[in-house]
């Protein structure tokens, strides 16, 4: 169980590292079996290429290509349902950004709720719901205003 915990993790850290690399089609793999949203959605978006379309459609990519961002991802607890081949996590997130012109700052925090399941190919992502807590200015990260995020 604690290598499945392990991977697990490493899919959670790997979201992450997909967004600050700015690369939105490995995040698109990473989630495309996935339903994605707010945690007070009752439907969420699924799909590849929506979840694609949603990502390029609201971070701002910046000169190098990236969203000049670090997700600082904590407080991670999963639960693994070796049984059922299913598991449960949660976590806290915390967004680090320095554009141009900008000091570096915290530009929101907030919790996700994850559901994964394994097959043979090792666990995925089968959902994936965010809840924002905090939220600075994310007008150097998003397309949309703060009102995409959810929180307040």
């Amino acid at each position: 169980m604690p290598d499945d915990a392990r991977a697990i993790e490493n899919l959670i850290l790997s979201y992450a590292e997909c967004v600050d690399a700015g690369d939105l089609e490995g995040l698109a793999d990473l989630l495309a079996d996935a339903t994605i949203g707010l945690e007070a959605m009752a439907d969420g978006l699924r799909g590849r290429e929506k979840i694609l379309g949603l990502f390029s459609s609201t971070i701002q990519m910046h000169e190098d290509g990236t969203p000049r961002t670090k997700h600082v991802t904590t407080n991670i607890l999963v639960k693994v349902d070796d049984a059922a081949g299913t598991a449960t996590a949660r976590s806290y997130f915390t967004v680090l950004q320095q554009a141009t012109g900008q000091g570096l700052q915290t530009i929101v925090a907030g919790r996700y709720q994850d559901r994964f399941a394994r097959d043979e190919k090792g666990w995925r992502f089968v959902e994936r719901r965010f809840q924002t807590d905090l939220i600075g200015d994310v007008s150097r990260h998003l397309k949309a205003g703060p009102e995409i995020l959810g929180g307040g």
